[in-house]
């Protein structure tokens, strides 16, 4: 189905499985997906939840989303989900200066990841030096994550090559800057481990 989430944020239809769940409200109809978004509201939740279930595609009923692992979601342009991931979502919020509100965090996200009045993705420049792991860059048009001091390839088949992480210059990211910034305070980010 077409409901897996890449590092650029595109929802697409492949067999990568996924660490996480998570929407952007209610973007289908029937089992299609008609819209990119429904609001500024972008989360990453815990696959299982207090033995909760929800059928998938119901009308009117917010999307799910999958995620191949936290740092996905988060170049994506999402955060955690604040009932089902209170522990994460208060790590992250607590990262933030003057630890802002949900709002107040879903406007920043949303302007850091589309260019206003548009679904095209913003990119920013960033400098080499010091990015955290979980950062996902942007390189000849496909995304890297940074870990453990090198980059790992994401493909639509999951993470593949690895390479040594430049250390001078700057680079294109999808990440958010503002989730960079969680990143860098030591948010522990889950990377699939075959990007190890």
């Amino acid at each position: 189905m077409r409901n897996r989430v890449t590092p650029a944020g595109d929802i697409v239809d492949i067999a990568l499985r996924g660490a996480w769940t998570g929407n952007r409200g209610v973007l289908h109809r029937g089992h299609e997906i008609v819209r990119f978004h429904g609001g500024d509201l972008w989360i990453t939740c815990a696959l299982a939840f207090r033995g909760r279930w929800r059928e998938q595609w119901l009308p009117n009923r917010y999307t799910h989303l999958y995620f191949h692992d936290e740092a996905v979601s988060f170049a994506a342009g999402h955060r955690p989900c604040g009932e089902c991931r209170r522990p994460a979502y208060a790590a992250y919020r607590d990262a933030w200066p003057g630890a802002p509100s949900a709002t107040a965090m879903n406007r920043r996200l949303h302007s850091e990841r589309l260019a206003r009045g548009t679904h095209t993705r913003r990119l920013h420049e960033v400098s080499w030096a010091g990015l955290p792991d979980g950062v996902f860059v942007l390189r000849d048009d496909h995304p890297e994550v940074v870990v453990d001091g090198h980059l790992t390839a994401w493909t639509t088949a999951g993470y593949g090559r690895k390479q040594r992480l430049p250390t001078a210059g700057t680079v294109r990211v999808l990440t958010p800057p503002a989730t960079i910034a969680v990143l860098r305070t030591g948010y522990p980010v889950q990377i699939d481990d075959s990007a190890r």
